[in-house]
């Protein structure tokens, strides 16, 4: 029930979600020169290395647009001149003229195309290649503020909006406002009483296009914050197809993902619209105004101050002017996507890496793995304090053991020994040297991580082994494997170590997939080693091989493991018994139980559960206490610490 009812809060989350962000808001009532001014120095970023290829193409698009000018001149000849006049002998010149003009601005076109299309596509690439890496070095903070398919969002879709910035958009809005100057300065030559009258009404367009512009800006602000969360629970809905399956939850999911993709459907017909109503505008503005032209150029042919061609040539000059405010809308809303867009990359762009920490100076050389946390306090959240007053050490060669309840603090322990947080207050150090202060690359590079549920990626096996060394030889690989009694099994795969083991390792088994992380560890060859109950709820035999590997890769190394089946941490050399973010107990097995305390409690609890029940080894953890909460239990094969020491229970 507990389930379903939080199922509940997520999917009305995903429907009805509303910004609540103080910060979001204010992003949304910021005006168009505002919004322009925060992206400005990233734009100039990226275009300040394309400087030269930009001043090319405002070249060529000089010349194309100037040779655009030719046909909407040329009726002026042709009727005065050629037909009015009949001087049939400027005829072909002035097609040939009309002809080449023609030809240089298809050119000229093709060449923009190519040069700022091209160089667009480019640009897109390199911005998500550089917020891809630098969201991959953003500290684990971060990614628990923010869902998968939103970071996936920001990193693929974006930076879409470049282009039309750098590329097909830039020579729209350039091209469209050079070839209405141009325009003016003509259709002022030819009539200017008609010009003031048309450029009155455009400025009353251009006035109803900019507060429109207003309207619809928080509407594609708010487009990409809805399709971020909808691709977040869809991702996560297609992570989990297994449990959705198991508890026939597909329909639910549709009705969650058709309610989301409905939320995203009204924020686009809303957009709609906004733009059509702007296009609407856009053509009775334009009608009045020819209707206008139409009327006073006849009465000026009439009164003869001016002749049939003039007013021919006068219309298509007006045509030209009057093109770019007629596509403004369409390219208006391009270019505030694409700063919509730029906005958001920037602010991901702003986020600190955790690797440039100004704090982190000290680069370590060879490590011992001798950790110490020192009166450590630590809280995710102001006020919420999740460990208080920490302190142990973990020597070289050594097995320390966290056991306690779910929520303890066990695993905020184990990411601060991993440099994951930085404590509250107090301190962690390794080989004496304070962890908060040390460069990252030069510690994490001697970690070694082996997870219950181990993530492998939908490669070749060798190719998950070697993550954690890709310069590793074959050799090495194969030792690793072998280590790890990954070649018991995959040497029944037809294609061998090459064999693909689907996204998450699906094609594998659980003590498979185990095997394979143990390996990629074993390869690593770290000086400090973080098990998180890597044996928990496997078969006999997996469990078996797997405590093999781990007693080689246990050796000499500092060692922390997460139990919740306490028969598999007997002989570690000292047990932390965690609680409400406290030690509140630590030592030896033996003298834990001595002291008939909650280590005591909890051990015997699951060993009576395991005596009395026909269990297999990993089965029964869960055993309900007073007060509430779940511990864990089982065990049947001899543990990893024992392994190292050769003795059995």
């Amino acid at each position: 029930m507990a389930v379903e009812t939080e199922s509940k809060k997520v999917d009305a989350k995903i429907v009805d979600s509303k910004p609540v962000d103080p910060k979001a808001d204010t992003k949304k009532k910021k005006s168009a020169a505002a919004h322009l001014k925060s992206v400005w120095p990233m734009i100039g970023e990226l275009v300040r290395p394309r400087r030269g290829l930009l001043a090319l193409s405002f070249l060529l698009l000089l010349v194309g647009r100037l040779c655009g000018l030719v046909l909407p001149a040329a009726p002026k000849y042709l009727l005065d001149d050629v037909i009015g006049k009949h001087r049939a002998n400027l005829l072909l010149p002035l097609v040939l003229v009309v002809l080449g003009a023609t030809l240089i601005q298809g050119l000229t076109s093709f060449s923009l195309t190519q040069l700022l299309s091209k160089e667009g596509q480019r640009l897109i690439s390199e911005l998500r290649k550089r917020v891809q890496t630098h969201v991959g070095r953003l500290s684990l903070n971060y990614y628990d503020a923010n869902k998968t398919g939103a970071l996936v969002s920001r990193i693929m879709s974006d930076v879409e909006g470049i282009r039309n910035l750098i590329g097909t958009g830039l020579v729209e809005f350039f091209g469209g406002i050079l070839t209405a100057v141009l325009s003016l300065v003509f259709l002022l030559k030819y009539n200017a009483e008609m010009t003031g009258i048309a450029i009155g009404f455009l400025v009353v367009l251009m006035v109803a296009l900019s507060r429109a512009f207003k309207t619809i800006r928080p509407i594609f602000r708010e487009r990409a914050k809805i399709n971020a969360e909808v691709t977040g629970r869809l991702t996560e809905s297609l992570g989990g197809v297994r449990v959705v399956k198991g508890y026939h939850a597909e329909e639910r999911e549709s009705n969650v993902f058709s309610r989301g993709v409905q939320r995203l459907l009204d924020n686009v017909l809303k957009s709609l619209t906004a733009t059509s109503l702007m296009g609407l505008t856009s053509t009775v503005v334009l009608g009045v105004v020819s209707a206008i032209i139409m009327f006073i150029g006849a009465r000026q042919i009439l009164a003869g101050h001016m002749t049939p061609g003039q007013l021919f040539s006068y219309t298509m000059f007006m045509g030209f002017l009057i093109a770019p405010v007629a596509q403004m809308a369409s390219i208006g809303t391009q270019i505030t996507e694409a700063l919509a867009g730029l906005d958001r990359t920037r602010e991901v762009l702003e986020e600190r890496r955790e690797d440039q920490d100004p704090e982190r100076t000290i680069v370590l050389g060879h490590i011992n793995g001798a950790i110490s946390f020192e009166h450590v306090d630590f809280s995710y959240e102001p006020g919420k304090p999740v460990l208080d007053n920490v302190s142990f050490d973990a020597q070289p060669g050594t097995v320390t053991a966290l056991v306690g309840s779910s929520g303890s603090g066990k695993s905020t322990i184990i990411g601060l020994a991993a440099a994951f947080y930085k404590p509250t207050s107090g301190r962690v150090t390794v080989d004496g040297q304070d962890l908060s202060r040390v460069r990252l690359d030069s510690y994490r590079s001697a970690l070694g991580v082996v997870l219950q549920d181990s993530f492998l990626f939908d490669g070749s096996i060798k190719e998950n082994i070697a993550f954690s060394r890709p310069d590793a030889t074959e050799e090495e690989i194969l030792k690793a494997c072998r280590i790890a009694h990954v070649d018991e099994f995959t040497e029944r795969f037809a294609d061998k170590y090459d064999t693909i083991i689907g996204e998450r390792g699906v094609k594998l088994s659980g003590g498979q997939r185990q095997r394979v992380s143990i390996a990629r560890a074993v390869l690593a060859d770290p000086r400090i080693l973080i098990l998180d109950e890597a044996t928990s709820s496997l078969d006999s035999e997996s469990e078996a091989y797997i405590q093999q590997g781990l007693k080689y890769l246990m050796q000499g190394r500092t060692t922390f493991v997460i139990a919740h089946r306490l028969s598999t941490i007997r002989q570690a050399d000292q047990i932390l018994v965690v609680e409400s973010g406290k030690i509140v107990e630590r030592g030896k097995h033996a003298e834990l139980l001595a002291l008939q305390g909650r280590y005591h409690d909890l051990y015997t609890r699951q060993h009576g559960l395991e005596e009395n029940l026909f269990l297999a080894p990993g089965e029964g953890d869960k055993v309900e206490e007073k007060g509430g909460g779940s511990r864990g239990g089982g065990g049947g094969v001899p543990d990893a610490v024992s392994l190292i020491r050769g003795q059995g229970f």
